[in-house]
């Protein structure tokens, strides 16, 4: 494996782990900064969200969402089997589980297809798209 290699696939799942942490605490801004200023978030269902903006827009709801009556808002996040399809030294494809904890216990969970490109030293969310496998009846996100 060569230097860039191993580069990357760190700098990738810092990426990841900004998205994911940012997301929980409801800090939209910095969780739309983990894509590039033109990115693409694609929701399956609905029209894909291209630059920041829109997708700061769009999750700014989500992140609002109050708590399950009478208890405080919990979001965790939790990204498993990180598998880096496709890797070239400007451009890589990541493939990986999400689930998502909220305070009414398992509310959701699916996939991401990523694909990261290099600005920088950071690597960014050129395009992803989120595929929710299974939410709870009760689900305080997905909808």
């Amino acid at each position: 494996m060569e230097h860039w290699e191993l580069t990357a696939r760190e700098r990738i799942r810092d990426t990841l782990a900004r998205y994911t942490w940012s997301g929980d605490s409801g800090r939209v801004d910095d969780l739309a900064a983990t894509f590039c200023t033109d990115g693409v978030l694609h929701i399956r269902g609905e029209e894909p969200l291209r630059g920041r903006a829109a997708i700061v827009e769009r999750l700014s709801s989500v992140a609002a969402t109050p708590a399950a009556a009478g208890t405080r808002r919990i979001v965790r996040h939790n990204l498993a089997n990180i598998l880096f399809t496709e890797l070239a030294p400007e451009r890589v494809h990541v493939t990986s589980y999400f689930t998502v904890f909220t305070e009414i216990g398992l509310d959701h969970f699916g996939r991401y297809r990523d694909e990261f490109v290099a600005e920088g030293s950071d690597w960014l969310i050129a395009q992803r798209f989120v595929s929710t496998d299974w939410s709870a009846p009760n689900s305080t996100m997905a909808g």
